[in-house]
């Protein structure tokens, strides 16, 4: 009997804002938070870069991803899988 083993690295899902550097994405993630007293759901974001190794993402994409080793001074996050391809307008 085999067991899955849970990563411990942390993931998460968020649009592609810029794909411009060289195997670099920016990767922004939003979340939804309840304000402590007014109780309005208030959106929280943050961007983040993450590696892309062969430059198979674009912007708008929605992309997962995985919390690595720090890769450069601001990139500490790889992009792992592509979760939905941007819509072409």
């Amino acid at each position: 009997m085999t067991e899955e083993k849970k990563s411990l690295k942390r993931t998460l899902i968020g649009k592609v804002v810029s794909d411009k550097r060289a195997k670099t994405v920016t990767v922004l993630i939003e979340r939804r938070v309840k304000h402590p007293i007014y109780d309005k759901i208030l959106i929280r974001s943050s961007k983040y870069h993450a590696h892309d190794e062969n430059g198979e993402y674009k912007l708008g994409d929605t992309i997962e991803i995985t919390e690595s080793r720090p890769l450069s001074k601001t990139k500490n996050w790889v992009a792992t899988r592509l979760v939905q391809k941007a819509a072409v307008v």
